[in-house]
């Protein structure tokens, strides 16, 4: 894990769909740490950052484990929430590309990446792979959650 700045408040984050999915599901020790970010972000009117690629993957997980119903819950939870949900262009997205196949790491997990990379943000996450993408990504780490 990178260490960034020491000043917490120039810190700018992105969420990876397992942290969100964590948020929402309760998960213990993810859902905690994402609520104290959520929290700093509305203090500092600066919100949180997730693609839309991982919105999506959220939303589906969402309907996977818990129906349509809870799915568009979740979606409209997400409206209260300080996050802003970052679309993706053609640029975006070969640069999301092109990180997964210098890194090897998933389609949506690239989308998040790009965007943490893009925007000097640290990524929130419980995922493992991005450690392959070394020192050019900053991790702010999450607990793993098994399935």
């Amino acid at each position: 894990m990178n260490r960034g700045s020491s000043r917490r408040d120039s810190r700018r984050y992105v969420l990876d769909a397992n942290a969100l999915t964590g948020f929402f599901e309760g998960r213990r020790g993810i859902a905690e740490k994402v609520r104290h970010l959520l929290g700093e972000a509305l203090q500092q009117d600066a919100p949180l950052l997730m693609s839309a690629v991982n919105w999506g993957e959220v939303f589906c997980i969402a309907w996977r484990r818990h129906g349509e119903a809870t799915a568009r819950d979740v979606e409209a939870r997400l409206q209260e929430l300080p996050i802003a949900v970052i679309t993706v262009d053609q640029d975006r997205a070969t640069r999301g590309g092109a990180l997964k196949e210098k890194h090897g790491v998933g389609y949506a997990d690239a989308f998040a990446a790009e965007l943490a990379v893009e925007r000097g943000a640290w990524l929130v996450t419980a995922d493992p792979e991005f450690d392959k993408m070394g020192k050019g990504l900053s991790l702010y780490s999450l607990p793993r959650h098994e399935k």
